[in-house]
C-alpha cells in the first residue's frame, strides 16, 4: 500500500499504512448501522467475491507468497496478519484498531475495483501489489484489535475510500495531489492537518538527511546530460515540493523520491537542496508520502486518549464508518 512503518520500515521493524472504546458499538450494531455521522449516500456493498449472507463474515482467497500458494482464510484472519505487518504489535490499543480499520477499507476497495495478479486469488500478501503481512507476528493484542472492530470500514458517499497511511507527517499531512500525485480530482476526504506525530518517533523519521550523487538524481529523473543545478519548485498546501528543478527543469517530486528510494529520501517535506562538492544533499522531515493518517499521529492520540473512530476522522475529512458484517 502506501504507507512505510511497522515491519517495512528499518526504525520501527520496517515502518514506506488498522481498540476497546469500540467494543460496544461493533458487538451492538447491526450491519449498515453507522459509527458516528453518516458520510451521506447508501453503504456500499461488499465486493461481488466476497458476498455472503446478512451479517456473515467473508472468506478470501489469500495468495501467501512465503508459502507460494492461494489460502481461503476468513477475512478477519488475512487482516490480523495484515495489522501485524503494518504496525508495530506492541504499539497503543486504539492506534492498531484505527490500523485494522483501514487495513480492512484497503481490502475491500481493492477487491471492489481490482483483480489480483495472482490467479485465484482475491487479494495478497505481496506488499508490491497489497498490504504487509505478517502472521508470525500475531498477538493477544493484534487480535483484540481486530475482533473490537471486527466487520468496521470507512465510507464515503457510498464508497470505501482510498485509505491512506504513512509512517510520520513532519509536521502537517499532505493532500493527495501533492504527496502522490494522484491524477484526478482531489478526493473530498483529505486535508491538510497538524500531523500530532509523537515525541517517541525515532529521530531519522522527524528529521532526515540524504545524500546522492548527481548520476544517482539523473537516472532517478530519467534526465539526460550533466546536473549543473538543483532546487526545489513548486510547493502544495501542506509546504511539501510538488516539483524539484533541475538544470532549471520541473519534476514530479513525489515520482523523484521514490525513484531514489523512499527510505533514504524519506519524504517531500524538503528544507533544503543543495549541490556540494559533487554531492546533492537533500534534507526534510517526516516519513512517507503524507497523506492521510501518520501512524505515529495516531500513536500519539492513542496515548492521549483519543479512540480508534476519533483518530481516524481527525485526519480523514466527512467519512463514516461502517459494520459491514
Amino acid at each position: 500500500m502506501f504507507a512505510i512503518i511497522g515491519k517495512r520500515s528499518g526504525w520501527c521493524l520496517m515502518a514506506l499504512v488498522l481498540i476497546l472504546s469500540l467494543a460496544s458499538c461493533t458487538t451492538a450494531q447491526a450491519p449498515g448501522d453507522g459509527v458516528g455521522e453518516p458520510s451521506g449516500g447508501a453503504r456500499p456493498p461488499l465486493p461481488e467475491k466476497i458476498q455472503t449472507g446478512e451479517g456473515e463474515e467473508p472468506t478470501v482467497k489469500v495468495y501467501v507468497t512465503d508459502d507460494a500458494a492461494v489460502k481461503s482464510m476468513p477475512i478477519e484472519e488475512y487482516l490480523a496478519g495484515v495489522l501485524a505487518g503494518e504496525m508495530k504489535n506492541d504499539w497503543p490499543l486504539e492506534a492498531l484498531k484505527a490500523q485494522a480499520i483501514l487495513a480492512r477499507t484497503f481490502t475491500l476497495r481493492f477487491m471492489t475495483e481490482k483483480e489480483s495478479k495472482y490467479e485465484g486469488a482475491d487479494v495478497s500478501t505481496d506488499i508490491e501489489e497489497a498490504q504487509a503481512y505478517d502472521a508470525d507476528g500475531v498477538n493477544d493484542r493484534i487480535l483484540q484489535a481486530i475482533e473490537e472492530t471486527r466487520g468496521l470500514a470507512l465510507t464515503y458517499n457510498g464508497e470505501f475510500p482510498y485509505s491512506w497511511f504513512f509512517a510520520h507527517s513532519g509536521g502537517k499531512t499532505a493532500l493527495a495531489k501533492e504527496g502522490l500525485e494522484y491524477a484526478e480530482d482531489e478526493p473530498g476526504y483529505t486535508q491538510v492537518v497538524e500531523g500530532r506525530d509523537s515525541e517517541d518517533a525515532p529521530e531519522e523519521a522527524k528529521a532526515w538527511t540524504a545524500q546522492f550523487s548527481p548520476e544517482q538524481v539523473m537516472d532517478a529523473a530519467n534526465a539526460e546530460g550533466e546536473l549543473q543545478t538543483i532546487e526545489i519548485g513548486e510547493r502544495g498546501e501542506s509546504g511539501r515540493a510538488t516539483t524539484i528543478l533541475i538544470n532549471d527543469q520541473p519534476y514530479p517530486a513525489a515520482s523523484l523520491r521514490i525513484a531514489l528510494g523512499s527510505t533514504e529520501m524519506r519524504s517531500t517535506l524538503l528544507d533544503e537542496i543543495r549541490l556540494e562538492d559533487g554531492t546533492v544533499i537533500i534534507s526534510g522531515k517526516g516519513y512517507g508520502h503524507g497523506v492521510g493518517m501518520p501512524q505515529w499521529g495516531a500513536y500519539s492520540m492513542a496515548e492521549e486518549g483519543s479512540e480508534a473512530e476519533e483518530i481516524l476522522k481527525y485526519y480523514f475529512k466527512d467519512v463514516a464508518i461502517e459494520k459491514m458484517w
